[in-house]
């Protein structure tokens, strides 16, 4: 019998870390090779570890509710027999980090995780100044909390006797703790679930990312009239909606083909341009908001693409979202126009290049040939990871997405 250590398994591309939600058994427990053993949550998805050995659950090394980052040990097992090539694998990749953070502590001793970085921005703690307990000396998000804990534990006859050059600080940071106290009627929601993993990811987003923004005005009246006349045809036919956003979708698919440039990916070193389309969308329950993929949109026609759109919808509603709906995103349109939105700049989807904003279609005065005209107009804003990309090729990818819009008809656009 041996025992050997399962680590947190990487469960999408750009993923790094997830947080055991749920222990689906206890210590002492035998379990069945693939039996659920736990449910993990990222921020691309909820999901069910497996067990990859029969055997005996010997110890826990993550607690319900912490974040753990991939290939970091989360439980061990007593198991006869070595395990599955995938473990094994997984293991051995480990293994190796172990041996390279050894020789290298001081890189490692920089490398911050998105929830070190974010515990670090929240409280005003200077990581350089921090030491770390994690291999190569890596500061982990316990070092954080103690350190929090320590400071909010210092008497106050020892804040008194700082120097005159501190107080200001010190005073500021009181202040701050002050404020996010609960006061008598307030109500507290503790941060779990999907709202802590997409907390992450933004923290991880807007500190990684270089952000830069432009905005188009795209006159879609063809659009509308278009989508106005075929409408209840549709429905009739199909069962659901012809929307506007797959129209706006379709428009993305064909400008990415020509500047695909904005279809890439940072990956440290180097930049990775993506020949499959796939279109990150945002659909959402009453509580809770998910970012899945419609696989190569260049692909399909009008109709494919609303009724992939349809089928995505429900699976959010109902909450039958797997980790392959939510995973291969290239580039994100998201339709803030659904809340009456006119403008605003989206957060990138990390790792992806750049993100689209389609807002609200709203009737507006417009001059044409010198004369007012009542006109559909739509405003795009295109937030552009500038490590990637340069104001140019996206006003040249922004002004293609206006031309395919505003010359839609039955003639250049077939739903079918």
């Amino acid at each position: 019998m041996t025992v050997e250590k399962i680590v947190m398994p990487q469960l999408g591309e750009s993923v790094i870390e997830g947080t055991i939600s749920t222990w689906l058994v206890e210590i002492g427990d035998k379990v069945e090779k693939y039996q659920p053993i736990a449910e993990v949550m990222t921020d691309k998805v909820n999901t069910e570890i497996p067990a990859y050995h029969t055997g005996e659950i010997t110890a826990f090394h993550a607690e319900e509710g912490e974040t753990v980052a991939v290939g970091e040990a989360i439980y061990s097992i007593e198991v006869d027999g070595k395990g599955t090539k995938e473990q094994q694998n997984v293991e051995a990749n480990s293994k190796q980090e172990d041996q390279k953070e050894t020789i290298d502590s001081q890189s490692m001793k920089t490398r911050y995780s998105p929830a070190v970085m974010r515990l670090a921005q929240e409280h005003q703690i200077n990581l350089s100044e921090v030491n770390g307990s994690g291999r190569g000396g890596r500061i982990t998000r316990k070092d954080i909390e103690k350190l929090i804990s320590e400071e909010s534990q210092k008497p106050k006859d020892e804040l008194l006797t700082t120097p005159a050059s501190e107080n200001k600080s010190t005073n500021t940071e009181q202040k701050k703790k002050a404020f996010t106290q609960s006061l008598p009627g307030d109500r507290e929601i503790p941060v779990t679930g999907i709202r802590k993993a997409v907390a992450t990811n933004m923290v991880r987003a807007t500190t990684e990312i270089p952000h830069a923004w432009m905005m188009i005005e795209v006159d879609v009246t063809n659009l509308v009239n278009y989508r106005n006349a075929e409408k209840d045809h549709f429905k009739n036919n199909e069962g659901y909606n012809l929307s506007y956003f797959a129209f706006f979708l379709n428009a993305v698919a064909k400008a990415l083909k020509k500047f695909p440039q904005l279809n890439s990916s940072w990956a440290g070193n180097k930049i990775i341009q993506h020949k499959e389309i796939n279109l990150s969308i945002a659909v959402g329950n009453e509580q809770e908001l998910f970012v899945p993929v419609l696989r190569n949109v260049d692909e399909k026609s009008i109709k494919g693409i609303a009724k992939e759109v349809h089928i995505l919808a429900n699976k959010a509603r109902n909450g039958n979202l797997t980790q392959e709906d939510m995973s291969g995103g290239t580039f994100t349109v998201n339709n803030t126009g659904t809340f009456g939105s006119v403008q605003s700049m989206g957060v990138i989807n990390y790792p992806q290049a750049a993100i689209l904003q389609v807002e609200s279609i709203v009737k507006r005065p417009v001059i044409i040939n010198d004369m007012f005209a009542a006109r559909d107009m739509v405003n795009l804003c295109l937030s552009l990871d500038h490590r990637i990309l340069d104001g140019v090729i996206c006003g040249k990818f922004m002004s293609h997405v206006k031309e395919i819009l505003e010359n839609i008809s039955g003639d250049t656009t077939p739903i079918y």
